[in-house]
């Protein structure tokens, strides 16, 4: 992950430097040229990171999708709702899946059918219903890691006329080549795609804002040369564990795209080479019994995010949904007994340990 360097440099460092100003000049009127004039429009940092994105994305051989642009903002769910604003024109149609990203969801249900917007909700895998409507998703899903059929999808998308949409967060573009697969954009924490696409996104967020900041553009750029580490670790030590987990006798249930138990397992396997860090599970037991469960765990944090190199792990009905009632959140199958552990870069034994150990404190 070392592509996307400047090869001219204003100074000779190993390192991308980052440049702290929010306004640029220049020296004369006559020889003004396109610049980072204001810092809504970007900056030498964030830009550097976008064109590495850009070219890791395209090289085949790292098994990464081919990308003609990438746009970074400050968060997923910024680039998200503008990729939205930008594309899909007022009285528009999308279709999403039940177990779409719920931050996503509530933008999808509240703000966009005040612009005419509507909405059709399906189950990841229904195919049939999403001949009957068509345009957004994301996979594997979250919490529940279910797989959509990106290639299937997307030639039935294409026939009606819809683009493609994947969020493919849970799945980091390490693991799945989904524009290869056929989709038009995919966000992975930026958006990538076509110049064509991303050129009209790239129009709003200059209005809306939302910038990445160069410190933020840094960290993420030095990240990136151990990104594959962490996410072969992740992986490794997610399989392992959903395979310990499906077999415990107090856990009804295993959610992970890895496993041959679920319905998707054949779509996951073709298209993906990785299945990510991220578990669901269920313990066998109430909402409390499994706040006990998470509350006996000493290696992971509780929090409701996921990916890092430390092991979170977050009981959605307590965490993510503790707003909604437990007749409501049933309606997004969010039992009070569900577990979503995002696992880390620790050692697996260390983490095994520490996760059977809370299995029997409950």
């Amino acid at each position: 992950m070392v592509v996307g360097v400047e090869n001219e440099r204003s100074v000779s460092s190993v390192f991308i430097p980052i440049h702290h100003f929010s306004l640029g000049f220049d020296f004369n009127t006559e020889k003004r040229r396109a610049s980072f004039e204001y810092g809504r429009y970007g900056n030498p940092t964030t830009v550097v990171l976008e064109e590495k994105i850009m070219l890791a994305l395209s090289l085949v051989n790292y098994a990464l999708e081919g990308a003609e642009s990438t746009l970074i903002m400050a968060s997923g769910m910024c680039a998200s709702t503008v990729m939205f604003l930008a594309l899909v024109p007022a009285g528009g149609h999308i279709v999403t899946t039940t177990d779409c990203y719920r931050k996503t969801r509530i933008f999808i249900e509240t703000i966009l059918p005040k612009m005419g917007i509507t909405a059709t909700v399906i189950d990841p895998a229904d195919i049939g219903a999403l001949e009957l409507a068509l345009n957004q998703k994301k996979s594997p899903t979250n919490p529940f890691l279910r797989c959509v059929d990106i290639e299937l999808v997307s030639k039935l998308c294409h026939e009606k006329g819809a683009l493609v949409y994947i969020d493919g967060t849970f799945a980091t573009p390490l693991n799945q080549n989904a524009l290869a697969l056929g989709a038009d954009l995919v966000l992975a924490g930026c958006i990538s795609g076509p110049q064509e696409l991303v050129s009209v996104i790239r129009n709003l967020h200059h209005i809306l804002g939302g910038a990445l900041n160069p410190n933020a553009a840094y960290l993420i750029i030095r990240g990136m040369k151990t990104l594959h580490l962490r996410v072969q670790q992740q992986n490794s030590t997610a399989l392992r564990m959903a395979e310990i987990l499906e077999a415990h006798p107090k856990v009804k249930h295993v959610y992970y795209p890895g496993l041959p138990s679920p319905p998707e397992y054949h779509i996951a396997k073709k298209q993906m080479t990785g299945f990510g860090g991220v578990v669901s599970f269920e313990v066998d037991g109430d909402l409390l019994t499994t706040a006990k469960f998470v509350d006996a765990l000493r290696i992971p944090y509780i929090a409701p995010s996921f990916g890092g190199c430390e092991s979170i792990v977050d009981q959605p009905a307590i965490i993510s949904y503790w707003d909604l009632s437990q007749s409501d959140r049933a309606k997004y199958g969010i039992m009070d007994n569900l577990v979503r552990f995002s696992f880390g870069v620790e050692d697996f034994e260390d983490v095994k340990a520490d996760v059977l150990q809370a299995l029997e404190a409950i």
